[in-house]
């Protein structure tokens, strides 16, 4: 009988060391410099880069652009789980007027990021009419999953600055609201830039019926969850258990069904949690049910962003000038512009609309889009838009990251 050797050192063994080690040192050696909380997100990506350069052995990571599938999926259920969390964030909806910059950041800023995005795409990556529409769709949106920093606090917590407000629910509603032009980059690809063909057909269906029955599906899905949790039976309710996987099943079970009827599940379990948080408002379960998908949140978002670390060096072989003309323009000029424009006449002061104009982080909402897209519909310029997504994901964690502490300690509470 041959005996393996005593070190045989497996590759899945040494990627779980290294998944371990990368995970500890972000969330570590920033702390030797700074009390701050640390900004992992980007130090889990550059590690991860290291480690795939680096580390003998280390089995490879899916390319997304061959196999969108497992990238596909793992970022749809991060980007499910954060939405239902930045939903169960909220404390109090009212006063209604406090959403009036959350509403300005969806109807004007999205749209004006998306319009300009496309044309930078067209102008100067030289993409094609449908890859930038697909490309302003994807990098439009804030992300909520990375974007912890500068949103409220856990339930219970108060102190909901109107910042914090605004980006929390902005992250909370835009990615599902990207979505129509995810699919308007879709159609133009298939059938052309005509719009007398399919324009009225992508506003009833992509636009009205789809975000409408997102919103409903989210209402009915969160008095259900409640009743469920909070009213029957009467004296052994499911909430005194302190079981937090109840708010990931009831989490699927509302986005699934939501999609089978083809409505929009982003923005029904960000409406889910939004309207489960109104039930029973002072039960201690809520920040169990919070703190649990947040433990989720995290351990996902760690694996994806150590993933795309990963597989960054062989999507920057692709990277050209124009590529980071673009994404600059993107972080530094475009939203922080739309965002200044579309705040004005909110009654926020001036750092307030410069701190929410510009902290709009771009991240794992990003990478599921271009799977979405990628594995509906073959893209001519697929292996630009990873490119330009990787970079802009890669900058925009730095930026934000390593920033963002700074800028929110200097707004005034009130």
């Amino acid at each position: 009988m041959q005996h393996e050797p005593f070190f045989a050192f497996n590759s899945y063994h040494i990627a779980l060391a290294v998944i371990g080690m990368v995970v500890i040192l972000a969330r570590w050696l920033p702390r030797l410099v700074s009390r701050r909380e640390p900004a992992a997100a980007p130090l889990v990506i550059l590690f991860g880069a290291a480690a795939a350069l680096l580390v003998p052995g280390l089995p490879p990571v899916p390319d997304p652009r061959q196999t969108p599938l497992v990238w596909e999926l793992v970022s749809e259920l991060t980007v499910i789980v954060a939405l239902f969390g930045a939903g169960m964030r909220i404390d109090s909806l009212r006063p209604w007027n406090r959403w009036k910059a959350t509403f300005r950041m969806l109807l004007f800023a999205m749209p004006l990021t998306i319009l300009a995005v496309a044309l930078l795409g067209i102008g100067v990556a030289g993409l094609t009419v449908a890859g930038a529409i697909l490309l302003g769709a994807v990098l439009a949106p804030t992300d909520p999953v990375l974007a912890a920093d500068v949103q409220v606090g856990p339930p219970h917590e108060g102190s909901e600055h109107p910042v914090r407000f605004t980006l929390t629910t902005e992250a909370g509603l835009n990615d599902g609201l990207a979505f129509p032009f995810v699919y308007l980059g879709l159609i133009v690809a298939a059938e052309g830039l005509n719009p007398g063909v399919w324009a009225l057909d992508w506003i009833l269906r992509d636009i009205v019926y789809r975000i409408a029955l997102g919103v409903g599906m989210g209402w009915l899905g969160g008095r259900a969850l409640g009743f469920i949790l909070f009213s029957v039976p009467r004296g052994s309710v499911l909430a005194d258990t302190g079981s937090g996987v109840i708010a990931l099943a009831g989490v699927l079970l509302c986005y699934g069904s939501t999609e089978l009827i083809e409505g929009y599940g982003f923005i029904a379990v960000a409406v889910l949690g939004l309207t489960l948080r109104r039930i029973e408002e002072d039960h201690p379960f809520h920040r169990k049910l919070h703190d649990f998908s947040e433990s989720i949140e995290h351990a996902l978002t760690a694996l994806l962003l150590l993933a795309l670390g990963s597989v960054l060096p062989m999507l920057f072989m692709d990277l050209t000038w124009p590529h980071l003309v673009v994404a600059a323009a993107l972080i530094l000029v475009v939203r922080p512009l739309s965002g200044w424009l579309a705040l004005s006449g909110t009654g926020l002061d001036s750092q307030s609309r410069m701190v929410i104009s510009v902290y709009g982080v771009r991240g794992i909402g990003s990478i599921y889009y271009l799977c979405y897209a990628g594995s509906h519909m073959e893209f001519i310029n697929e292996a630009q838009l990873w490119s330009l997504i990787g970079l802009v994901i890669l900058m925009s964690t730095i930026l934000h990251g390593f920033t963002v502490g700074w800028a929110m300690d200097g707004l005034t509470e009130d």
